[in-house]
């Protein structure tokens, strides 16, 4: 994946077509788009930078699982073997960039909304009833053929971003990249010279979040610079304001 940082506004809807499509529970965005603050007023500049999982070729996530529910597929996507998944949180621990989301409840008490409960989704959607549930994330998908698509199976166990594996076996997609409305997402295979998302590395300078981490991330950004000591978030700024 490469990312346009000259082209993102910060709307966040990457964020939200990430959670309507795989289903991911309260507080949990696989994909976060960072707002940052940076200089002095009235001389402030604010700049965004999306992070979903960087799938890493050298996944510190996937060396510390004990029982090999963190793996590496063949295509370059790391998932998680929901089934396996005994929620010990080192895969966690080891991310440097913090991408992972351990469920603490059962999936019906950990979601924004009983949907089963009438009278509360017509005051909070006025009677339109989203689904509850995709039921491409309960079939096996990849390879191995695990269940390890969408967010919320069961209690006690550690999620992240998918790049919507439900959707490339479909030929689509993932969803953040097909609902941003400024086109700051490229997806392909960088394996292929000739595909837009090499095209796209090869015309202009890009760079890794924390190369020095030695990981290897699959995920670029074009334009703009790494964050420095000197970028806020907007969030902690105005936590002191």
């Amino acid at each position: 994946m490469a990312i346009d940082l000259e082209r993102c506004m910060g709307c966040r809807a990457c964020m939200e077509a990430c959670k309507v499509e795989n289903n991911t529970t309260e507080a949990a965005f696989w994909m976060y788009v960072f707002r940052f603050e940076e200089g002095d007023f009235p001389d402030v500049s604010v700049t965004f930078l999306p992070r979903p999982c960087m799938h890493c070729d050298n996944p510190p996530c996937v060396k510390v699982c004990p029982v090999g529910a963190r793996h590496k597929q063949e295509d370059g996507l790391v998932l998680t073997d929901f089934e396996r998944c005994i929620g010990c949180r080192y895969c966690e621990v080891a991310c440097p960039y913090g991408v992972n989301y351990f469920n603490w409840k059962h999936p019906e008490g950990n979601y924004y909304l009983d949907w089963g409960n009438d009278k509360q989704l017509e005051q909070v959607t006025g009677g339109a009833v989203p689904p509850y549930k995709n039921p491409d994330l309960a079939q096996p998908h990849g390879p191995d053929r695990r269940i390890v698509a969408g967010g919320g199976h069961h209690k006690g166990i550690t999620e992240k971003c998918t790049f919507c594996i439900q959707r490339l076996e479909k030929g689509l997609q993932p969803a953040c990249v097909a609902n941003c409305p400024v086109s700051v997402f490229t997806f392909g295979d960088l394996d292929d010279p000739e595909s837009t998302v090499s095209r796209a590395l090869a015309e202009r300078p890009h760079f890794h979040l924390l190369e020095e981490a030695g990981t290897k991330p699959r995920v670029f950004y074009l334009g703009g610079d790494p964050p420095t000591r000197h970028s806020r978030p907007i969030e902690e700024v105005r936590e002191r304001v």
